[in-house]
């Protein structure tokens, strides 16, 4: 594309001041497109300038961290669809207004603007601080822009989930996750698209193989029906072992469905009280909800036109129900470990998965190149065991 000399000077300032955002104006070829100004408009201003927009608008976008330094990330961000580089170089170009164009590539959830403001009035001489609030400002980028006028979104280093709308917390319930290692929480953007209340689980054969319990109920069906699990055998001989509802079931009352490839959804649990103790990583990577009952409860109200009345009536029925959303509700599960917590206090919470690192090793090395790749090509091993 063509750019007028004026617009690329307004390139030059943008990049210039481009660390209010966490980012290096190293990056993005200050000296080169210094020198292209100072030869004038023509074929060399055009390539330094588009070459030095499209990475800077990459990283406003997308996020500067390398795919490979995101462990666990496997939430696509669909800004590179909805909103192309070649369309905000050409609005950029058209309106000429380049650090306006930009500057809305930013964020809109509230924390990247107080991340940011964080960054300002933080001493340079905080190098390890300055280094955090980058790597979270960034790991804003990572998610789609704007989340929705409704969702949710749960922090796992804080353990809470937020129900959300118009980006203003609307409830707040504790949450635990996932163990490190093995059945760490992935990260990931999905969308709940039913609730099921009094749900069933169906034990994972690790489990009805690996610890027995195939072979214990299988040769007892009195003592399976007793203990609330319904049992089959396959031709082959595989048991498969189905908890049915009731107060023991591990998935409590209400599972929050989000289809998604790494079986991980929200769910209440019979095992409440560990909602009381300060560091709750202990599931098998799903995410177990207080009050889940309580949300699952809203959001059919909220997404599925139910009345007050139809919603305890199913929830007490003691029967498996799902209930289809009318509309999907977008839930993100981030990893921050710098941000706003539920009162509106910035904190920093403990990197209980060590994804810090990576993060951080990254923003001290040039920038790389985007390789187009969405997700991280990572395996999760979360299943859905008992108190997942």
């Amino acid at each position: 594309m063509h750019w007028p000399l004026a617009d690329a000077q307004a390139l030059l300032v943008v990049i210039d001041g481009i660390a209010a955002q966490g980012l290096a104006p190293a990056d993005y070829k200050p000296a080169a497109l210094k020198a292209a100004i100072a030869a004038g408009e023509g074929p060399a201003l055009d390539e330094a300038a588009s070459k030095s927009f499209t990475w800077l608008a990459e990283d406003l976008r997308d996020g500067r961290t390398p795919m490979d330094a995101r462990v666990q990330w496997f939430a696509v961000d669909r800004d590179v669809e909805v909103n192309p580089t070649d369309a905000i170089m050409a609005r950029a170009l058209e309106s000429h207004d380049i650090a306006g164009t930009l500057a809305a590539l930013d964020p809109t959830y509230p924390d990247y603007a107080l991340l940011k403001a964080a960054l300002a009035t933080t001493p340079r001489a905080e190098v390890k601080t300055r280094a955090l609030i980058r790597a979270n400002m960034d790991r804003w980028r990572w998610f789609t822009r704007d989340l929705g006028e409704y969702y949710l979104m749960t922090n796992i280093p804080e353990y809470e989930l937020r129900l959300v709308r118009q980006d203003r917390i609307i409830k707040t319930y504790r949450t635990i996750v996932g163990k490190p290692g093995k059945t760490a929480t992935p990260q990931l953007a999905e969308e709940v698209k039913s609730v099921v209340f009094n749900p069933t689980w169906t034990v994972p054969q690790s489990i009805v193989v690996g610890e027995g319990m195939g072979a214990k109920y299988a040769n007892n069906p009195a003592r399976a029906k007793r203990d609330g699990y319904a049992v089959s055998k396959a031709p082959d001989g595989t048991i498969t072992l189905v908890q049915q509802p009731g107060p023991k079931n591990s998935l409590g009352q209400v599972k929050i469905d989000m289809p998604n490839p790494h079986a991980i959804y929200l769910h209440d649990t019979p095992a409440r009280a560990l909602f009381a103790t300060p560091m709750r990583a202990y599931s098998h990577g799903c995410v177990r909800t207080e009050r889940a009952l309580e949300l699952g409860m809203m959001l059919t109200m909220i997404k599925a036109g139910k009345t007050p009345e139809e919603v305890v009536a199913i929830s007490q029925s003691g029967k498996y129900t799902r209930v289809p959303l009318t509309s999907p509700m977008p839930v993100y599960i981030g990893y921050f470990t710098m941000a706003n917590d539920i009162n509106g206090q910035l904190i920093t919470w403990p990197d209980i998965y060590g994804r810090d690192g990576a993060v951080l090793a990254s923003f001290a090395q040039p920038r790389q190149l985007k390789t187009g790749e969405r997700t991280i090509k990572e395996k999760v091993e979360a299943i859905s065991a008992p108190g997942a």
